[in-house]
């Protein structure tokens, strides 16, 4: 497998509907057409991707986006979210992202608005921000309320194997609630 492949797919106009509206078919065909991969990037086989605009973002895609959809529910969705940002953070600092238009700045910024980093969280606002991409942007300043807020996504709490304090239940059960 290669960058192009993981992009190609990633960015099909079939798929992009799904990016925000995944469906269990969806999630199963992502699983088995990239987990092997997503292990081999996990596992640092693929590090050589980071040389490359395309190819860095393509190690995004599959440390970060894939794993939500293929691992749906289970704490294993977010468990190579750090050396996504590690490569998004690495990638923008060469200036990669200059390149790109609009949907893959779009993932290449979307590591940190899934960061529970506050700091992160002020990076994803600026970057969308910068970009000029208000729909992002808006979800961007969401994001970081959520982490001002609570300092972490509460949504993630029960597949994180994380107690729930009785304000995040509330907030939770509220139409303001956000459930990822």
């Amino acid at each position: 497998m290669t960058p192009g492949d993981v992009l190609d797919y990633w960015f099909d106009p079939a798929n992009r509907r799904l990016w925000f509206r995944s469906t269990p078919e969806l999630d199963r065909r992502l699983r088995t057409r990239f987990e092997t991969h997503w292990l081999a990037a996990r596992d640092g086989r693929l590090a050589s991707w980071e040389g490359d605009a395309l190819g860095a973002l393509a190690l995004v895609v599959l440390l970060d986006q894939l794993p939500l959809n293929m691992f749906r529910g289970l704490a294993r969705s977010f468990s190579t979210g750090e050396r996504a940002l590690q490569v998004a953070e690495a990638a923008i600092g060469r200036g990669f992202d200059a390149g790109f238009d609009a949907p893959r700045k779009t993932f290449l910024y979307l590591l940190f608005m899934h960061s529970e980093s506050l700091a992160d969280q002020e990076r994803s606002v600026a970057l969308f921000e910068a970009a000029g991409l208000p729909d992002n942007l808006r979800w961007a300043r969401h994001h970081q309320a959520i982490i001002r807020r609570f300092g972490r996504f509460p949504h993630r709490n029960r597949v994180l194997g994380r107690a729930s304090t009785p304000e995040e239940v509330a907030w939770l059960a509220s139409a303001e609630g956000f459930h990822g």
